[in-house]
């Protein structure tokens, strides 16, 4: 009876002991936002595009074509973005690199990657890698969008970018509701 008793105890420390391993390593696992430094690799791989095959190890030639992607002219406070840019979020990229046009060029230079570029970028500045390109919503004609389909943080991040505050909304069927109210501003 007494080595049953111990044998149970033993069995329940021992399922304690994996749960609690199991647990502290779903913690650790972080869950990578796939549009993480979108911003960031977009502008690069412009960048990359404009300098030739033969200087793209050449630090110089690269803040050169960060400066021909990004600057019309000045300098600063007096810094005017390429009309080029289309999009703001690209603005605000190249706003971010300008001041740091040898921090970019480094690795980038050095051929790494440039998501792994970006990464580094992200230790100095954290901004870099949270610009991300507006949520688009495919609507083909003469359908509804069916915004059940979308998490709740993508409905919230909807909203907000057509301006939207939805107020007292706690279930995401409320964001759902709200989002399709507001769908005639989208852009």
């Amino acid at each position: 009876m007494n080595n049953r008793f111990l044998l149970c105890v033993l069995v329940i420390v021992c399922l304690a002991l994996v749960t609690q391993a199991v647990a502290k390593k779903a913690k650790k696992e972080k869950v990578v936002d796939p549009k993480e430094c979108e911003v960031c690799m977009s502008n690069l791989e412009q960048i990359d595009m404009l300098i030739p095959k033969e200087k793209k190890s050449d630090k110089a030639a690269v803040e050169k074509a960060i400066g021909t992607h990004c600057t019309l002219s000045g300098f600063g406070s007096e810094w005017k973005p390429n009309p080029a840019l289309t999009s703001p979020k690209d603005v605000k990229m190249c706003y971010i690199f300008e001041p740091i046009k040898k921090s970019v060029s480094t690795p980038f230079a050095m051929g790494m990657p440039k998501k792994k570029v970006c990464e580094r970028l992200k230790k100095e500045n954290p901004e870099i890698c949270e610009v991300k390109y507006p949520l688009k919503v495919e609507k083909k004609a003469g359908e509804e969008v069916d915004y059940n389909k979308l998490k709740v943080k993508q409905l919230k991040t909807l909203l907000d970018q057509r301006g939207v505050k939805c107020v007292g909304c706690s279930e995401k069927s409320d964001f759902v509701k709200k989002a399709q109210e507001t769908e005639h501003l989208d852009l």
